[in-house]
């Protein structure tokens, strides 16, 4: 087996990237502390043709080189906004119509492997800061959560994993 080069990979450009449809699909970062983690988003976001990011609070904004160190250009292709306050932008979205889903591991949680995601739905995918998860405030704003079921002994994952499979099984599901 041969691996394929960059170049048959039929990738879009920036351009192309920007002009294509998106999935309605919004990701809300809420004081997310690692510039790494960011930049993850970022690509994964790209990758999936998300809509946009609000990196919201202590959330870093582009342009910044550790998080273009893991989002290799995904800074310019995915649209951004930053938000001084994660509330706001929740009323922001909820006034767009999205559905908003806190990433977070809660009393009501729909487990990833039994979320069936609606076509005719905008959703908004809130994923929290790396110790203390999305903000009390937020999950209270949020129309339902969501968690990723896990079987050893850490609590949780790293967000950018985290953002990864959920991205991955919503895009899948509209996509695929």
């Amino acid at each position: 087996m041969r691996k394929l080069a960059n170049n048959e990979l039929n990738r879009l450009s920036i351009p192309e990237f920007k002009k294509a449809e998106k999935i309605p699909v919004v990701v809300v970062l809420d004081n997310v502390r690692s510039l790494n983690n960011i930049g993850s988003v970022f690509r994964t976001s790209d990758a999936f043709l998300i809509d946009r990011i609000l990196l919201c609070g202590i959330t870093a904004t582009p342009p910044h080189k550790d998080i273009h160190k893991t989002a290799l250009g995904a800074t310019e292709s995915v649209e951004w906004m930053y938000y001084p306050d994660t509330l706001e932008a929740i009323k922001v979205l909820k006034n767009e119509n999205y559905f908003i889903m806190a990433v977070e591991q809660t009393a009501e949680s729909i487990s990833l492997d039994n979320f069936r995601v609606k076509r005719d739905v905008k959703y908004a995918f809130i994923f929290g800061h790396e110790i203390r998860g999305v903000g009390q405030d937020i999950v209270d704003l949020s129309d339902a959560s969501l968690d990723i079921p896990q079987f050893g002994t850490k609590h949780s994952l790293n967000i950018s994993v985290c953002a990864g499979m959920v991205l991955w099984e919503v895009f899948r599901q509209l996509r695929l």
